[in-house]
């Protein structure tokens, strides 16, 4: 192949590769010679190293890749990496991945080291320049910075040397190529513009293009189509062109024709449908399609016949540094193979398929997107259904498009990859691009990777290298080579299922793969069998050996009974492990899980008995059991394994091998009756093992009646109805077989009895109903009721319960309407009287509930209903009383049902509510339960008054004075009050309707209040509104309640009357204070913690007092005059002085500090209504302060002085931090306003001349805040002023933005919001005058009014505060403030009040 350079043969050449990928080698054919042995992978490997022979790949490729890298790059997928490093294989076994667990290894990455050397050493040698473009075909093409293009050969030798240095200075770098589908012309683009024609065949220049687009812009792409006389190119204009190719009387020519035009939006990239050689008659050939991405949307147009748009899709939003990326692919949907675009644009990938309908137009139809986490910069297919992406940071992601699975990502950073930042820019033509094109260039990387039949070429500045898909082998043989068995197992299963991604390399039916990874399967099991074995820890901890090989055996036995290769498990592997005692151990144990979930049902036999013997001794007979029933009983030893079941008590395991093995299912049951029967004749307590097995006996017997085996599975059909009269006929024995003369007859029965009578009938109830049409089994079924009845009725040893269980079951039966049994009427009354029976109280609630049950499956028939009656009225019976009442619609008796019941008496309510409630009910019917409500209210308000009063909102609104006559009891009276108007409040009188008399109930409550709950009384009153003042009042004065009083008064406006009473209150709990702390003194040692807790306690009464009174007159000082808040705050504080003085000489100085701290409180609080002076006077009038001694108040006035000089010192600071801001604040705007102003250019944007148009002549100009200037007078012109334009300091607007005349901003509708408007509009003249012009220049005009984008200015300034302003702080503290009020703060301020006031510090001296 390398001999001749004919394209015919590299075409032949890669397709006998491609044919070694799909048939298998004959050695004959292809002369491959004998080996005796097999040389060893240790041995190939360091040949490799030492020759560096070729090596060859398993998979589709079309290079014969001498010099080709071995080892793959590092990857974040588990195998990816060949190295063999053991750090590093370590290192990944601790990272270990899920995903990697299932894929692998996809993407084999090698470096070409034949090309990489060739290109550096062009470089160096023959000042080639740094590699700038690759594209491969049948063969690999490599341009260069200066202009060359360097063409490899499939053994990576250099054919052809394209170009020379001329050419390169003249065109500048390659940046792009192409190569056509017969690998016989290459096509190059250049930085600067041009673009030529190569024949690869002899490496002549075949065209030179330089006119098929605008001149000064590079070419950013250029590609053959499937006509070899057809290609396109795009520019760094963002253009793109058609280039048709003629050849006239041997000339050749280029013909150009202009596709997209870059004004409409810069199209950076294009990707021609490109046929493979499989799918040259597709029909879609014929349209010669091209996709096109430019940086706001997608196209897909047709060159031929002639040209056609067939779909436009624009981009959803995304990152404009994003670089779009189009690539085609044939690929299988729905039976037919068609071609897909992928494209995206930042992290989603889009796919478009592409039909042609048999109207002979084109369907794109989009399928679903690939949303991904990263930037993607380069999109590839690698075959139909597999992607490789690049991401800004070099990532490769290799994707799975049907399941959108990322299958491995490999870091290409060490490859140094090209971009093409340079070209997108246009710096060889002068970098005349747009802003957008030249952002998107900045990662822009098309022209470094090339993909062709199933390889992709990347090119880094100094290495060419290529991506191939791992053939299956390949892909197991990394793991395997990294020891990662359980991964190369999970793999290898997902190829034999069909289920694994990205699969190379397996070709014929399902069977021949299957068959083909089974023996591959096999291989792998063997060798971890033998890794597992050899790698055990000889010495060590026996937990560290077991977990060792917990995580190895499992696999091994899932993976062979996955593919049904139990010999091998069992022969191969398990003789293996065997040779390990903590191996065998953890393969017999692990064999459980498999056997119960039904996946192993054959043991061998020398397996089975080490199994037995291995659970044995380790006492696992639990799971040797569970293990036994799911087990075939051919592979069993039937005498071993039933004297081990039997030794220890297996009885799951020894009915599973009688039923299954021996077709005996009699004595199992004989087995289980000779262990459990005599404790429980006897009257043993049973433990909890023979409860155990007492159930399974059970559930046992209702298997064979049923026809299901125990424990699992089904009876054979042709043994159901056999088993079931054996079953039967075991069961109605007279005797058993080991009888002794105190045996009872009827052995089985009484033991199933005695031992749980009630699930004993249910499995007969249940078998009864299976054998309706059995007559056989009817015969059996009426001799066991007859031998229950026979041995239950008359028999004390069995429980009112026991019996009543029994009859309520044959009162089911009877009640059936095919029933067949016979039952003697005169035992329903024998049961009847047994279970009324008046002489015997115990077991009553037991006895009420059976025969409740017997009457509710139907054994009213069977009794006689006034007998009946009559018993369960003598053995107070209430709910048989109730159940035979509502049979006769009597339902007022049963509300004495209920009352007389003890257990049901909380029940009643509900029962009343829904009686009244439901329509099923007359009116007669209610009206008698009403009456009979009416006479047992007493009785009900005492069992509860809440749900009394429910009752009575809903049904008996109308009776309320009635019902409040019935109750005598005035603390019953004032529960039920309460609760009822409680009721009507919560409800409202939308629900219910409204109760009579109403204000009269609530001041008869008000009453019982005043008598019962007293605390509670102030809330009532503010939550209630339907009592009547005036009465109010006469009850609260009645009782002496002064608080409640005080309360009613101020509501009815009396504010000297409220206070009275609030002052009276306080008076008192003073002198309970004062005789408190007199007796103090005179009582003796052992009372006085007890008389300290009680003036502790009225303390905290006289400040709640205190506290009352000064909110009192916070509430109502606002609405008074001076001398009536003096009447108010005077005898309050004269109270307290009263008192601080009564207490002076006392020895107690806790009780002391508190009287001292409330009149201080008291004092502080009235400054807000009351001037100083007027305190200080009345303070002074007081006969003790009056004499002279100030000693005693000079705390008080002290406090006062304090408080004076701190709200002083909050003045001053307040003061000074406003004129701190006001400042700040105006030295802002005054910088704002008169900052200097940068024009955008320097001509004017009316006239567009420089603004000095003449040297010697002074022009006065005007530029504004937006940048924009202009000569005076033509502003003048345009009559741009607001204002006289004679005057000098008219306003100015700016023409550009403010008029209609082609500024950003249009027109404005309000000229005085033009958002041009200067912040500050200067006038001033040009600098280059003579001087003697200086007298007559004119000042500089600076307008500093403040306009309307100036007060937005300022109010952007104020903005910058987070909150409100400190005047409106303070603003907020003078509201609702009285003019008179003197310096000291109001502890209780108004709500809208937020300033909250440090204290002043205490110092101590």
């Amino acid at each position: 192949m390398s001999q001749s350079p004919d394209s015919r043969s590299l075409l032949s050449a890669s397709s006998q590769l491609n044919l070694m990928e799909v048939e298998s080698i004959d050695d004959k054919e292809f002369d491959i010679p004998q080996v005796d042995t097999p040389p060893t992978l240790e041995s190939i490997l360091s040949q490799m190293e030492e020759e560096e022979d070729p090596f060859v790949l398993e998979d589709t490729c079309l290079l014969n890749t001498d010099n080709m890298d071995a080892q793959s790059y590092d990857t974040s997928s588990l195998a990816s990496s060949d190295s063999g490093d053991p750090a590093h294989l370590k290192r990944k076994r601790r990272t270990l991945d899920q995903n990697a667990a299932v894929h692998g290894s996809v993407l084999r990455l090698s470096l070409l080291k034949g090309i990489s050397a060739q290109i550096v050493a062009a470089a160096d040698k023959v000042d080639a320049g740094l590699p700038t473009a690759i594209a491969m075909s049948g063969v690999i093409a490599v341009g260069t910075s200066h202009g060359l293009a360097l063409v490899f050969d499939t053994n990576q030798a250099l054919r052809l040397c394209l170009g020379n240095k001329t050419t390169g200075a003249e065109f500048g770098a390659v940046s792009a190529l192409s190569i056509n589908h017969d690998c016989s012309r290459l096509l190059c683009g250049f930085a600067k513009g041009q673009i030529t024609m190569w024949d690869l065949a002899n490496g002549k220049l075949l065209r030179t293009i330089t006119d098929a687009h605008p001149p000064g812009t590079a070419i950013l792409h250029v590609k053959f189509t499937d006509d070899p006389t057809l290609a396109v190119c795009n520019d760094s204009g963002g253009s793109v062109f058609e280039l048709t190719f003629r050849r006239v009387m041997g000339m050749r020519s280029c013909d150009s024709r202009c596709l997209f035009s870059g004004s409409k939006g810069e199209v950076c990239c294009i990707e021609p449908l490109r046929t493979p050689p499989d799918f040259r008659d597709h029909p879609i050939t014929c349209y010669s399609l091209l996709a096109m991405a430019s940086l706001t949307k997608i196209l897909i147009i047709g060159l031929k016949p002639s040209l056609n748009v067939w779909m436009t899709l624009p981009y959803t939003k995304s990152d404009p540094s994003s670089v779009p990326q189009l690539a085609w692919q044939f690929v299988p949907v729905q039976k037919t193979v068609n071609p897909m675009l992928a494209f995206c644009k930042g992290d989603s990938v889009h796919f478009l398929l592409v039909k042609k309908e048999e109207t002979g137009t084109i369907h794109v139809i989009k399928q679903r997107q690939l949303q991904l986490s990263c930037d993607i910069i380069s999109l590839n297919w690698i075959n139909s259904c597999s992607l490789v992406l690049l991401d800004s940071h070099e990532k490769l992601h290799v994707v799975d498009r049907p399941t959108q699975d990322v299958l491995e990502t490999l870091d290409l950073e060490q490859v140094q990859l090209v971009y093409n930042s340079r070209h997108f820019k246009s710096l060889a033509t002068g970098g005349n691009v747009s802003q957008a094109l030249a952002l998107v260039g900045e990662k822009a990387c098309y022209q470094s990777l090339s993909s062709y039949a199933g390889q992709i070429v990347c090119l880094g500045t100094k290495s060419a290298h290529i991506m191939s898909l791992r053939n299956w082998k390949e892909r197991l043989d990394c793991l395997l080579k990294q020891e990662h068995f359980t991964e190369a197992l999970s793999l290898a299963w997902s190829f034999h299922e069909g289920t694994a991604k990205a699969v190379v390399g397996l070709h014929g039916d399902s069977q021949r793969r299957k068959a083909v990874i089974s023996d591959k399967m096999v291989e792998i099991l063997l060798h971890f069998t033998e890794y597992a074995v050899k790698k055990c820890p000889e010495q060590g901890k026996l937990q560290v050996m077991e977990q060792h090989f917990q995580e190895v055996v499992p696999v091994l036995v899932d993976y062979c009974l996955l593919l049904q290769k139990a010999d091998l498990l069992f022969n191969q592997l398990y003789s293996r492990l065997v040779e390990n005692m903590v191996a065998k151990g953890v393969f017999l144990e692990s064999l459980e899980s498999y056997i119960v979930a039904n996946r192993l049902g054959h043991i061998t036999t020398p397996v089975m008995k080490d199994l037995l013997a291995h659970y044995h001794d380790n006492d696992m007979m639990d799971s040797l059991e569970r293990c036994i029933v799911h087990l075939d009983v051919t592979s069993l030893d039937i005498q071993q394994v039933v004297q081990v079941c039997w030794n220890n008590q297996l009885y799951d395991a020894v009915i599973y091998i009688f039923n299954r093995g021996m077709n005996d299912y009699i004595t199992p049951m004989e087995k289980l009756f000779s262990v459990i029967g005599p404790r429980v004749r006897e009257g043993r307590s049973l433990t909890g093992d023979d409860v155990v097995m007492g159930n399974k006996l059970l559930v046992y017997i209702s298997c064979c009646l049923a026809g299901r085996a125990y424990p699992i599975g089904d009876i054979p059909e042709d043994l159901v109805v056999q088993v079931k009269y054996q079953v039967f006929e075991f069961l109605i024995r007279l005797h058993s077989g080991d009888s002794s003369q105190k045996e009872e007859v009827f052995p089985f029965i009484h033991t199933l009895l005695h031992f749980d009578t009630r699930e004993f009938l249910n499995v007969l109830a249940m078998t009864f109903d299976d054998v309706q049409n059995d007559k056989q089994a009817l015969e059996y079924q009426q001799r066991i009721v007859d031998i229950l009845l026979q041995v239950m009725v008359d028999n004390p040893d069995f429980t009112p319960s026991q019996v009543g269980g029994l009859f309520t079951f044959l009162a089911r039966q009877l009640a059936k309407p095919n029933n067949t049994l016979f039952v003697n009427r005169n035992l329903f009354d024998q049961v009847l009287e047994f279970l009324c029976c008046p002489d015997d109280d115990s077991r009553h609630t037991e006895r009420q509930q059976v025969l409740l049950e017997l009457l509710q499956v139907g054994g009213v028939v069977q009794f006689n209903e006034e007998r009946l009656f009559t018993l369960a009225e003598k053995a107070k019976f209430y709910q048989i009383c109730e159940f035979l009442y509502e049979q006769k619609h009597l339902y007022d008796r049963i509300v004495d049902c209920y009352l007389q019941d003890p257990l049901r008496k909380a029940e009643i309510f509900s029962y009343i509510h829904n009686l009244m409630s439901m329509p099923g009910y007359s009116s007669e019917e209610k009206l008698k339960v009403k009456e009979k409500v009416l006479q047992h209210m007493q009785e009900l308000a005492s069992l509860d008054p809440g749900k009394l009063a429910d009752l009575v909102v809903w049904h008996f609104t109308e009776e309320v004075q009635t019902i409040i006559s019935e109750l005598q009891d005035d603390s019953l009276l004032f529960q039920f009050l309460r609760c009822l108007l409680d009721q009507t409040s919560r409800e409202g009188s939308q629900s219910v309707s409204r109760l009579p008399l109403e204000s009269e109930l609530y001041e008869l409550l008000l009453d019982l209040m005043c008598r019962f709950e007293p605390q509670e009384l102030l809330k009532f009153l503010h939550t209630s509104q339907h009592y009547r003042l005036e009465e109010a009042i006469q009850i609260t004065e009645k009782y002496h309640c002064n608080e409640a009083k005080a309360y009613l008064l101020e509501k009815k406006g009396d504010i000297p009357g409220a206070f009275a009473g609030l002052l009276q209150t306080l008076k008192e709990r003073l002198d309970v204070l004062t005789a408190e702390m007199s007796g103090d003194i005179g009582g003796g040692v052992d009372g006085q913690d007890e008389e300290e807790a009680d003036g502790e306690f009225t303390l905290t009464t006289v400040k709640s007092s205190l506290n009352q009174i000064i909110l009192f007159c916070h509430r109502n000082c606002q609405n008074l005059d001076q001398e009536q808040r003096k009447d108010l705050w005077f005898p309050l504080l004269d109270t307290m002085m009263a008192s601080q003085k009564e207490v002076m000489g006392l020895s107690d100085k806790h009780i002391s500090d508190g009287l001292k701290e409330m009149t201080l409180k008291v004092l502080n609080c009235m400054s807000s209504f009351i001037s100083l002076p007027a305190i200080i006077q009345q303070i002074l009038q007081d006969p003790v302060y009056g004499r002279g001694k100030l000693a005693e108040i000079q705390g008080l006035i002290l406090g006062m002085l304090d408080t004076f000089t701190y709200e002083q010192t909050l003045l001053e600071t307040t003061t000074n931090l406003l004129n701190h801001d006001l400042h700040w604040s105006l030295a802002h705007l005054r910088s704002a306003v008169t900052r200097g102003l940068h024009p955008r250019q320097d001509c004017c944007n009316i006239c567009l001349q420089h603004y000095k148009r003449k040297q010697d002549t002074s022009e006065e100009i005007i530029v504004f805040s937006c940048g924009h200037l202009y000569h005076l007078q033509c502003l003048e012109q345009k009559d741009c002023g607001w204002g006289v334009a004679s005057e000098p300091q008219q306003p100015w607007r700016c023409y550009k933005c403010s008029s209609s005349h082609g500024g950003r901003g249009g027109a404005c509708s309000e000229p005085n919001r033009s958002r041009s408007a200067s912040l500050a509009q200067t006038q001033f003249s040009s600098g280059h005058q003579e001087k003697g012009a200086e007298t007559h220049r004119k000042k500089v005009v600076a307008v500093a009014t403040l306009d309307v984008q100036q007060e937005l200015s300022w109010d952007h300034l104020r903005g910058l505060y987070r909150g409100p302003s400190r005047l409106s702080i303070l603003s907020e503290v003078s509201h609702g403030q009285s003019s008179e009020k003197t310096g000291f703060l109001l502890p209780v301020q108004p709500e809208s009040f937020h300033l909250k006031l440090a204290p002043p510090p205490l110092f101590e001296e």
